[in-house]
């Protein structure tokens, strides 16, 4: 399952920046999604130095696997999960 979160519309409000963001974790951690595409957009860069700098929380990134930069877009960012199917748990 893949999810995604677009932060076009909200780029210049923190605060719902955060929160998207925290949405977006919690549900892929709800469905068990393998990967979560995150899209802040080219611009100046800005946004996906504050979406990185979320992603690297302690408590964030001990729920997802790895990150991954596009390279072929620069505007978008992976999240990779991994779950244990005869578990249920999240593996690292």
């Amino acid at each position: 399952m893949k999810l995604k979160l677009d932060l076009h519309d909200i780029f210049n409000r923190g605060q719902e920046i955060d929160k998207a963001l925290r949405g977006i974790i919690d549900e892929a951690v709800a469905k068990k999604a393998t990967l979560v595409e995150i899209i802040p957009g080219k611009g100046s860069g800005q946004l996906k130095k504050k979406v990185l700098r979320f992603l690297d929380q302690k408590d964030v990134k001990a729920l997802y696997h790895r990150v991954e930069k596009d390279g072929d877009n620069w505007g978008r960012l992976f999240i990779h999960f991994r779950w244990n199917t005869s578990t249920g748990r999240r593996g690292r």
